[in-house]
Formats: C-alpha cells, structure tokens, sequence
C-alpha cells in the first residue's frame, strides 16, 4: 500500500506550472479512434487515467509513443474488440469510448463505467442519444453493447438534453462526426474542456458548431485526417494550486493559467480577500491574512466548479466566520469531511449541505482519500497543519494531479510518497 506523507506547517512558496487538462486528456484519447491516421497530443498530464488509457488503446491495436508529455497515437490498426472489464471499471471517463467506437465501427461493447464514488451519475442521456442516432442497446454481463442494425453508420438527430451534462454531450459529438447528416444538441454543457475537444475534431476535420454554447450543430463527415493538438490547462489543477498558495503559501506564481475558465473560482476568492495579482497566463497568490468565510455553491459551467468545492474546503476553515458549501452537482462529495473533522475542522454534514466554522487550526493525523478531490483537500490539510499527515487511498490522487508530489516539494513542501 501507498501513503501521501506530510510534514505540515512549511513555509510555501516559488512557482509551479499547472499540467494539461484531465478532464479534455481522457476524452481526448477516445476521440483518436475516430481518425483515418496519426494524432499528437501535446501537453498530456502524466497521471494514471492516461496510462489507462493508453493501455486499452493498445489492447486494442493502436500504436502508441508516450514521452515529455508528448502523446502520439497511430489509431488504424484499432480493431472493435469487446473493452477488458478491470481497466474500464478503473475510470469514469472510459464511456468515451461508446461514442467513439460507435462513430467508427457501428457497434462497442464496453464495460460499465468506474471513477470515484460520488454518488449516482446514470448514463442514460447518454443512451438516450445513442438510441435517437439509431444504436440499440443491450447489456451482456458487467458490459454494455450498442450497435447499430448491421453495422451501418448512426444518423444525426436533434437531441435535446434533459440536464446539462459534460459527459453526454461530448459523448454525443464523438458518435455525431461521422454520422450520417446533421446532428444538433440543445441544452448542451458548456465546459472549456468541450471546447478543447470539439477543437480536436475540427482540426481532424470534422464540421462542429457551437462548442461552448449550449447548442452545437455537428455536420456527419466521411473522413477524419491526423492532426497535432495542444491540450489545455487544466483549470481544477489551477485552482487547486491558487487554493493552497492562499491557504498555506508565502508567495506563490502558479503558470498556463487560463483566467477566463476561473472567472468564478476567482470571483469568490476575491470575496473572501484572498489578495493576488492576475496576469496573462499565470496568477501570483500572495500571503493571506485576515480572510472572510463565505458560502459556495456549485453550478454547471461558468458557475462554481463541483471539482474545486473541496480543494477550496482547507482554505474556507482558515477564514474568520461562519459559511456553507452546497454541491448541487454532486450532492454525494461530502466524503472529504470526517477526514478533516480528524484533522481539527470545526464542520459538519447537515442535509447534503455542509457547514464549517472558520478561524481553525489543523493538525496532522491519519486521514483517507475518498475520491480525487477529497484527496486534494486533504493534501492541502495536510501542508498547512502542524505535525505530521498520512494520506492513505492515494490512488484518487494519482489519477488526476501530475507530477504532484515533485511539484510541492519545488515549493518547500516536506512531502513524500511512501510504499507501506
């Protein structure tokens, strides 16, 4: 087993870069099988979910090179073979793979989706609009096949999404860009990571309209060639940073920042006090003093990101006051509480609805993470309380900060990860 050791209490501070984004990397992957020849992503975070990835990638037939961040994949010799239950089962965002080999081959047969515990999170838009482009849908053990009636290609339809949803909607463009016609999306999510996607399939050449809108417009096409591709910042990462600079740094630059994707993550810390400098692509946190709690709610973009709710948590229970945090998104992401309740956090779960006192002080204990972000609250527990920290279930971690443990110790932190 593998544990997150903390020496709390440095002092914190320099410059860290903040990695590719994960939430467009494990969409991205998928969306290569689409292409007729060779893609390269540059900026690829290294963090388990791609290593994933790249695995199933490869047991399917690609030919992949992985080195410096730098991601090239040779997709023709994919073949549509059943996905293998145990590295599907090991991530949330291996449902990509239904739209993408759907959009290629006309049938996949993927097992059920894995990822954090956060509660329910049905696909059934995302079945919903498979079944309106034409797949038909049949469960085989712990997998799931779609197939459309003898392989022929899907069809694009007008799809009007119920609740807006990240995962549906880019599932929806990996099925609709080689669909016959015209597929519309109304009520889409607007995420940048969506964007960063569509951008993909275009530069591919494919024919997608209003990516970051709530109505996208995709014109099926024949062919898709290889291209190279940028991924961008990630935007949870950025704010994971810019939460710990403020909660436990001394002068922090944190750089490949894109404002515009924290404009209410920033919004809200500019309510707080939290004093920093904003520049191009990058955001310099000063020391904090004197903070004022306030209450989140989380919202689907360009509201309140469900994923930084608990990276932000440490920094709120430092703040003079009294507040509230209300995940609208995920009702379940709560987890992270008695495990800094351990630590010293004046908090409690009430209703779904989690309420903190502020003006706390931290000390280490032995603490698990329950999910990706837990993990990342705890973290930041960890660096800003006195004594020592061990983080346990550290694989929530892995899977979607980079490079995490260089990146703090760069920093001053006394961090290290330990085989138990």
């Amino acid at each position: 087993m593998r544990k997150i050791v903390i020496n709390g209490g440095k002092a914190l501070r320099g410059e860290v870069a903040v990695s590719g984004a994960k939430n467009s990397v494990v969409a991205l992957i998928p969306a290569i099988i689409l292409s007729d020849d060779i893609v390269i992503l540059d900026g690829v975070p290294a963090i388990s979910d791609v290593d994933s990835l790249i695995d199933i990638m490869e047991i399917m037939g690609a030919k992949v090179s992985y080195q410096d961040e730098t991601l090239e994949i040779d997709p023709r010799g994919i073949q549509n073979i059943p996905m293998p239950y145990g590295k599907i089962n090991s991530l949330r965002a291996s449902y990509y793979f239904y739209g993408s080999l759907l959009g290629r081959f006309g049938e996949a047969t993927v097992g059920l989706p894995g990822g954090c515990d956060l509660g329910p999170r049905p696909i059934d838009l995302h079945l919903k609009a498979f079944e309106a482009m034409g797949a038909t849908v049949s469960y085989e053990g712990e997998s799931m096949r779609l197939a459309t009636s003898d392989g022929e290609k899907l069809h694009g339809t007008h799809i009007y999404f119920d609740t807006v949803t990240v995962g549906a909607t880019i599932n929806t463009m990996l099925a609709a860009v080689k669909a016959k016609g015209r597929t519309v999306i109304e009520n889409a999510a607007r995420e940048p990571e969506i964007i960063d996607v569509a951008t993909l399939l275009n530069n591919m050449g494919a024919h997608i309209r209003g990516a970051g809108t709530d109505i996208i417009t995709i014109e099926g096409v024949e062919q898709l060639k290889g291209t190279r591709h940028q991924v961008i910042p990630d935007r949870i990462e950025a704010g994971t940073y810019i939460a710990l600079a403020a909660a436990a740094g001394e002068g922090i630059k944190i750089t490949n920042v894109l404002y515009e994707h924290l404009e209410s993550f920033i919004a809200k810390l500019e309510e707080m006090g939290v004093r920093m400098t904003i520049e191009e692509d990058a955001i310099f946190v000063e020391k904090q003093e004197n903070l004022k709690a306030v209450s989140i709610k989380t919202a689907p973009y360009p509201g309140f990101a469900t994923d930084l709710q608990q990276p932000l948590t440490p920094l709120l229970l430092i703040a003079n006051g009294r507040g509230t945090i209300s995940d609208t998104i995920y009702e379940k992401r709560v987890n992270h509480v008695p495990e800094l309740v351990r630590m010293g956090a004046d908090m409690s779960v009430l209703g779904g609805r989690v309420i903190y006192q502020g003006s706390t002080s931290l000390t280490g204990a032995q603490v698990k993470a329950t999910d990706l972000r837990a993990g990342a609250a705890l973290v930041i527990a960890g660096l800003m309380a006195e004594g020592r920290t061990e983080i346990t279930n550290i694989e929530f971690i892995l899977r979607g900060y980079s490079n995490i443990i260089t990146k703090l110790r760069a920093l001053g932190a006394d961090i290290s990860l330990v085989e138990d």
